[in-house]
């Protein structure tokens, strides 16, 4: 069935009503009519089978048939931090990254991106919203990741580090490798176990030196991917994927 994430005054126990774009969706593009059925989900956790009772040009309403808690967020929390990206590279980052799991994304602002400030036009910032809302809704996902404002790297790090475990990608890494540092968190008899992570990725070209040595300064890890360097917009992906492959969250749901 199509999902679609909702405002949660849509909803009542037993009903749904649903205006605005979603009607055009539900009734120009997948020609829905009254008795098909659709999941809708509020944020909260909780989703809702519905079948439709109405589809006017205005107004979609349903009745609520079922009301389950979701199963598909995983476990691990992870936070990407990714660096901004020119053109459509970090919309990608966006969409695959809530496809695989990411919880929370945060632009952040390093010395080599071509962005230069923090003013993210709001336009920009709504379309990003809009990518992971359907990115959210293709993938089964239960809740909906948060897009946070963007920030200078050093407020990211010192956010990322008061989070729990917090890594950051780079290729010049030698002594520690994601696998390693992926077990050794996950085996810390302290309890500081992968149930939240902080991922830190670089732009196009790469963390300098300096930002390396302020990254680690606030304690956060650098780590490499191996010896193959990956592009900014796979990087992330590449470690959401292995984290949660490391902690069973790409197993099939029994």
């Amino acid at each position: 069935m199509h999902r679609f994430f909702v405002s949660p005054d849509d909803l009542t126990p037993d009903r749904v009503s649903l205006t605005g774009t979603v009607v055009h969706q539900l009734r120009n593009v997948l020609r829905m009519t009254p008795g098909s059925r659709i999941i809708v989900l509020d944020d909260s956790g909780w989703e809702y089978e519905v079948e439709l009772t109405e589809v006017s040009r205005e107004l979609v309403e349903g009745v609520v048939l079922v009301r389950r808690l979701t199963e598909t967020e995983p476990q691990v929390k992870i936070s990407l931090y990714q660096s901004l990206l020119k053109g459509d590279r970090f919309e990608f980052v966006l969409q695959k990254c809530t496809e695989v799991g990411v919880v929370e994304f945060v632009p952040t602002l390093a010395a080599r991106c071509v962005v230069s400030n923090l003013d993210i036009d709001p336009r920009r910032m709504d379309r990003w919203e809009r990518i992971i809302q359907e990115a959210a809704e293709q993938a089964y996902r239960g809740r909906l990741p948060r897009l946070q404002p963007a920030m200078l790297l050093a407020e990211a790090c010192k956010r990322m580090v008061r989070a729990g475990p917090a890594l950051m990608l780079h290729e010049g890494v030698t002594q520690a490798s994601l696998h390693s540092l992926v077990a050794e968190l996950d085996a810390d008899p302290n309890g500081s176990s992968l149930f939240n992570v902080s991922v830190l990725v670089g732009p196009e070209g790469g963390f300098t030196d300096a930002e390396v040595d302020q990254a680690a300064g606030y304690g956060v890890r650098p780590v490499s991917l191996g010896p193959r360097i990956l592009r900014s917009e796979t990087a992330g992906l590449v470690t959401a994927a292995a984290i949660l492959y490391h902690r069973g969250e790409l197993e099939p749901l029994e």
